[in-house]
């Protein structure tokens, strides 16, 4: 049994006792919310689950304060046309109330502006918005900033008479209103709100000064501050951190010391902005515990709790940074939903047991971003957590499944758990699929870690797993089952080209599982997400990298690659100076590499030198037998890749879905 005796020591954030230093980080989740504003049954059983799973605090997702400068109706929280105050604090009183009995507190966060990251928001100046450049944020007048402020302060007020341990403020971090203030980029104001450093953050001071004044001293504020932006400017990223147009470390700094003068009661620190948003919400690219020694900087320059968010997910890394002092407490976003007994399975001394996140961003904010609601890759029951559980069959069956990759495990685990007697065949000697040369990258090792745990759930449920075991239609019609899943997987496509058979060539599959050795000049055909993580990985290891796709540009094709991934592999592709050919098509493998030409048909072919080439245009499903098992009185489904080709969080999510209409 692991021990993490630093990670279970009591926190004293103002006047509030914390029981362990393990926060779960603001997500908005909108069905967390009413049409009154009130937090839904949905939302209750949301913060519940991580007050249960052991998180000390807990801070809900940023409220909208202000539906009057900034109306934000897409947002139905807190102020709303049909907004009851009545109706939320009820709501939030039995929130609290069940937060509370599990011995957690919970701090209620909100925000007095999104800034130039909305399109229709205010900001300090005229600036551009992130996602319509060419349209300018109005500046907000001096009067219109009172009044937020007024806002901020009754919105204070009424998070306290609701219940709530404490409040957050949102935010000065990824480039939303309060931070447009305190940056000197943003704000250039020529009133007490603008010049210098103590008046871009005049704001932030009226807020904390207010709502102290009408709750009380005592009563907890707390402020979510990104510690340094890698800006180097609007829509640029600085992918090492130099030639910060942002905020610099030294400035956040000094900003940690003029909000503890202030009044606010503990820092919430993370990273970036939208314009460098794989700092603010990191991809797998990001090293774990990125921002330990920033916070370390801030810490030490302040009497108040420093609470560290950003890929803290590790927990040996985070135990020693409590240990070594960099930080007060860790915050966890992502991981909490991965697995809301994250701090839970700490406490009982068996980490290996959490649900890993794997950075993915395709169902956390890499979803919001495409219109739909956060969930996790990971976690089918995220935001869900009401009507998407899992029940109890009432009638158990016996159910094979057909192939032991990630949604075959995912089918037989949620079968088992569902009371259905479960057996799994896989034709291989290892479980786990496309999961393992998914893991072969340095910065995937996650995936691994997600193939373990799945394996492991696996034998403590006790299912029968028949390995190196291939079955057949007419093997599958002998089998006593009520229920056969398919999970028969996928296999990389291979081009029908001249010279396709060139031992130069190699298809991802091989290549992560390093069947071949690769040269040092590498040409990726293929410029999806696969293809291009094959690339940067080349790339790192200093080989001379081309990527040829056929699209006008790379990341085009198969499942939308979320915001923040996409621009750290284009930002890291430049960094080492990878080549992208885009709107070009293989032709054909020639003695010195490739040919290839222009997609459109205009214009000549051009050759590429290559040692290596690797293919990754995609997947297809592997031979189906679903049909011939049709009219033998059994129920029969297809999932994972076999039904259609995607990724981890398609292959959970589709497995998970059958398993519970079993």
């Amino acid at each position: 049994m692991k021990q993490f005796p630093e990670s279970f020591k009591p926190l004293k954030i103002g006047s509030v006792t914390i029981k362990n230093r393990y926060c779960m980080a603001p997500m908005l989740l909108a069905s967390c919310y009413g049409h009154n504003g009130q937090y839904t049954e949905q939302g209750m059983k949301f913060y519940e689950a991580r007050a249960k799973g052991g998180f000390g605090l807990i801070f809900t997702g940023g409220a909208w304060a202000d539906a009057e400068i900034d109306p934000f109706s897409d947002r139905k929280v807190i102020y709303t046309p049909s907004y009851s105050p009545s109706v939320f604090m009820a709501s939030a009183r039995t929130l609290n109330e069940r937060v509370e009995a599990c011995g957690s507190k919970i701090f209620a966060q909100y925000s007095m502006g999104l800034g130039r990251n909305i399109i229709g928001m205010h900001a300090p100046s005229e600036v551009p918005y992130f996602f319509a450049p060419d349209q300018m944020a109005p500046a907000l007048t001096k009067e219109q900033i009172k009044r937020k402020v007024e806002i901020m302060v009754e919105t204070g007020a009424l998070m306290k008479n609701s219940g709530f341990a404490g409040v957050e403020i949102h935010a000065l971090h990824w480039g939303y209103l309060l931070d447009l203030f305190a940056l000197s980029l943003t704000n250039k104001r020529k009133d007490e709100y603008g010049g210098t450093l103590e008046n871009r953050l005049r704001v932030c001071k009226e807020i904390v000064q207010g709502i102290k004044q009408v709750c009380g001293a005592d009563y907890p504020v707390t402020i979510r501050l990104g510690i340094k932006s890698f800006l180097k400017g609007y829509k640029k990223a600085s992918l090492t951190g130099g030639e910060e147009v942002g905020r610099t470390i030294e400035e956040a700094v000094r900003i940690a010391q003029l909000f503890e003068e202030y009044g606010y009661d503990a820092l919430n620190v993370d990273a970036g902005m939208y314009d460098s948003f794989y700092y603010g919400l990191a991809p797998m690219y990001v090293p774990k515990g990125y921002i330990i020694d920033l916070a370390s900087q801030v810490k030490q320059a302040v009497n108040i709790p420093v609470l560290t968010c950003s890929r803290m997910d590790d927990p040996d890394m985070s135990e020693e940074a409590l240990r070594s002092g960099k930080t007060d407490a860790i915050v966890l976003g992502r991981s909490s939903l991965a697995d809301p007994d994250y701090p839970k399975k700490l406490e009982m001394g068996i980490p290996e047991k959490i649900r890993p996140c794997i950075a993915c961003n395709q169902g956390c904010l890499g979803k919001a971003f495409s219109g739909g609601e956060i969930s996790c890759a990971v976690n089918p029951m995220v935001g869900r957590e009401l009507s998407f559980g899992i029940d109890k069959a009432i009638i158990p069956k016996k159910v094979a499944v057909v192939g032991g990759g990630i949604s075959g495990m995912e089918m037989a685990r949620t079968a088992k758990l569902r009371g259905h007697d479960v057996v799994l065949y896989e034709k291989t000697s290892e479980l786990g699929g496309n999961l393992i040369p998914g893991g072969r990258h340095e910065f995937k090792r996650d995936m691994n870690r997600l193939n373990e745990w799945y394996q492991q759930d696996l034998r403590q449920l006790d299912v029968p797993i028949h390995m190196n075991t291939e079955l057949n239609s007419e093997q599958v019609k002998e089998l006593d089952v009520d229920v056969v899943v398919l999970s028969v997987g996928s296999s990389p496509v291979m081009p029908n080209i001249p010279g396709i058979d060139d031992k130069k060539v190699i298809s991802t599959i091989d290549a992560l599982l390093e069947e071949k050795e690769i040269g040092d000049k590498v040409v990726v055909v293929g410029g999806g997400l696969v293809g291009c993580e094959m690339a940067y990985d080349y790339a790192r290891k200093g080989k001379t990298v081309t990527v040829v796709e056929a699209l006008d540009s790379i990341l085009s094709a198969g499942p939308t690659v979320p915001l923040m991934n996409g621009m750290m592999i284009r930002d890291l592709f430049e960094h080492f100076k990878v080549e992208i050919v885009a709107g070009h098509r293989l032709q054909s493998i020639s003695e010195k590499g490739v040919m290839v030409a222009p997609a459109n048909g205009e214009g000549d072919a051009r050759e590429i030198e290559a040692d290596s080439i690797v293919i990754a245009v995609g997947y297809k499903p592997l031979p189906s037998m679903a049909r011939d098992l049709f009219g033998q009185g059994v129920e029969v489904y297809e999932i994972g890749d076999g039904n259609r080709v995607g990724n981890v969080q398609t292959s959970i999510l589709d497995a998970y879905s059958i398993a519970r209409l079993l």
